[in-house]
């Protein structure tokens, strides 16, 4: 019996070991079952990944996603929505500025589209044309072999012209993201037309500049110089490293940190390291500090070289006849706030810019000036292009006089008035982040906050631009600096309809790595699409810019400032 009893209690001994390592097989199968599903998924991903024309969704508000440009590396940023946009408009933005770029590893320059093989040809070229038709230009991207590029993304400004004319037009392009691109023309007049392609950079140095526009926060900072007395009474200057406060952007520097200069009406907040000795309260001015500061590597280096970039492409040299036509092309309505920006906008026949946004004059006589502008209080805010056009109408009509304000040669602010025809004229910069010589801290004042001191009514005129000093920041900063705009400017235009306001465009004409155009691009589209149905002029100089036969360059020739500044008063005056 109790044998029996001993040989139970060993099975059931044996069995209870048996059921717990049937347990922990059965663990251990679910463990093995699920590595191998997550081993599926990441495949699938790869996969789809690397699908030739895959382009992944647009990253969603307040997302970490992982971003691999170029398959080279992995870069984690952050999407954070401005607090005065919804999520709907953020997305928008995002849509506005999204861009293509390869769909494969880059690991030699010859991968990159080359400007040498790169060409064009017009589409079904004829014998004649007439005013108003449409020319459609194909552009084929190669790479440094002669191969053709599978990938879009490469950025390219494109015009119809004529040198003996003095003739040019803008022209659209399409990336079909294969390689290939549609240039589209109107042809707007009567003559001969040749068509130019600029390769301004391959798809692979525009991801070179957006990656590293949303990766590094050091690309740049500035100086504030601080003035007082030290603990032994002498009067002293100590100078600290200053930036915006937001995320994504570094301030430079060993601790202490830092001086905070908080705008809660406009919701900035600039910061500076705190001065080896004086208090934060004695901020005077601000000034120039590093401009752009690259991490490229030695492969981007090569991808960015200046003998790659701004080249005119070899191509259809043919040149078009362009016959009179019956038709009517562009816009001939009375200027009015929201009218749309056609591409294209306009063109120029010697020298002179006819626009197709709407019935433009042109004020080539100082009296047309003054007639128009009489009984106007005109503010401009915004930087040095925008005071080009402040220069401009002092220049041109003699009755003006400038008042002496003793302020900063590049910021103002600035003062003329004509005393007889009661106008007055006035210029100041927009708030940090300015790239100036060393200047008042306490002169720059932030748009929004310009605007929501001004009263409005018939008689007041504002035009701001705000875009060349922001390239090196995060989108979602610029968009928060124009979007407190569009809510002052909203404000402003309920309490007073009447009010004339006029955004001005950003233009072309940087070449310079640290500020080159496809970053102007992209702010141009945020703070189209920000102010989207507000009911204002949107005065495009991006066109007039791209297309004159000027070398292009940040402060427009004189002739184009003069057509920028006829618009200007078309949209003052539309008579």
């Amino acid at each position: 019996m109790a044998s029996n009893q001993m040989d139970l209690n060993i099975h059931n001994s044996l069995m209870r070991k048996l059921l717990r390592l049937g347990g922990y097989c059965q663990i251990w199968q679910v463990i093995v079952s699920l590595g191998l599903l997550f081993v599926g998924v990441l495949w699938w991903f790869y996969i789809i990944g690397n699908t030739k024309g895959y382009e992944p969704p647009l990253p969603q508000a307040n997302d970490r996603v992982e971003r691999l440009d170029n398959k080279a590396q992995v870069q984690t940023q952050t999407f954070k929505i401005p607090e005065d946009l919804s999520a709907e408009e953020w997305d928008q933005i995002q849509r506005a500025v999204q861009w293509g770029g390869p769909d494969q590893e880059i690991t030699t320059v010859n991968m990159c589209t080359s400007p040498d093989h790169t060409t064009f040809v017009i589409n079904n070229v004829k014998d004649s044309y007439y005013v108003g038709e449409e020319l459609h230009v194909t552009i084929v991207a190669k790479d440094f072999t002669g191969k053709p590029k599978r990938y879009g993304g490469d950025f390219f400004k494109v015009k119809v012209f004529s040198d003996n004319l003095k003739a040019s037009v803008f022209g659209e392009v399409l990336d079909h993201q294969n390689g290939t691109y549609l240039a589209r023309f109107t042809l707007p007049w009567v003559g001969e037309a040749s068509v130019a392609v600029l390769l301004v950079h391959s798809s692979e140095a525009v991801q070179v500049l957006k990656r590293h526009r949303e990766t590094d926060p050091d690309r740049g900072f500035y100086y504030g110089y601080f003035y007082g007395m030290n603990s032994q009474g002498a009067i002293v200057e100590e100078k600290a490293a200053c930036n915006v406060k937001w995320e994504g952007v570094a301030l430079p520097g060993e601790e202490p940190c830092c001086c905070e200069y908080p705008d809660l009406n406009a919701k900035l907040t600039w910061r500076c390291r705190k001065p080896p000795t004086l208090p934060c309260n004695t901020l005077v001015h601000h000034g120039m500090g590093t401009y752009y500061i690259n991490h490229w590597t030695d492969l981007e280096k090569a991808i960015m070289n200046g003998q790659y970039v701004q080249r005119w492409i070899k191509g259809d040299s043919r040149v078009i006849k362009v016959l009179a036509s019956n038709s009517t092309i562009g816009q001939r309505e009375k200027c009015k706030p929201g009218m749309p920006t056609p591409i294209p906008a306009g063109f120029y026949m010697n020298d002179v810019w006819t626009s197709f946004v709407c019935a433009t004059r042109h004020f080539d006589a100082a009296n047309d000036k003054t007639q128009c502008l009489k009984d106007k209080h005109i503010y401009m805010m915004g930087d040095s292009t925008l005071l080009q056009w402040y220069n401009f109408i002092i220049n041109s009509v003699p009755s003006f006089r400038r008042m002496e304000m003793h302020s900063h040669s590049h910021n103002g602010p600035f003062l003329a008035v004509d005393l007889g025809n009661n106008i007055d004229l006035n210029y100041r910069t927009h708030g940090v982040p300015r790239r100036n010589p060393r200047a008042k801290f306490a002169d720059m004042h932030y748009i929004s906050n310009e605007i929501d001191g001004i009263a409005g009514g018939p008689h007041i005129v504002i035009v701001f631009n705000i875009w060349a000093h922001f390239k090196l920041f995060p989108h979602s900063y610029f968009a928060h600096r124009v979007s407190q705009i569009r809510r002052a400017v909203v404000d402003l235009l309920r309490r007073e309809p009447s009010t004339k306001v006029i955004i001005k465009t950003a233009n072309t004409g940087f070449p310079d790595f640290g500020s080159v155009d496809w970053l102007s691009l992209q702010l141009d589209r945020i703070l189209r699409e920000v102010f989207r149905d507000v009911g204002v002029y949107i005065l495009d100089v991006w066109q007039m810019t791209a297309c004159h036969y000027d070398k292009e360059t940040v402060h427009p020739s004189p002739v184009i400032i003069k057509n920028e500044v006829d618009i200007l008063l078309s949209f003052i005056c539309p008579g």
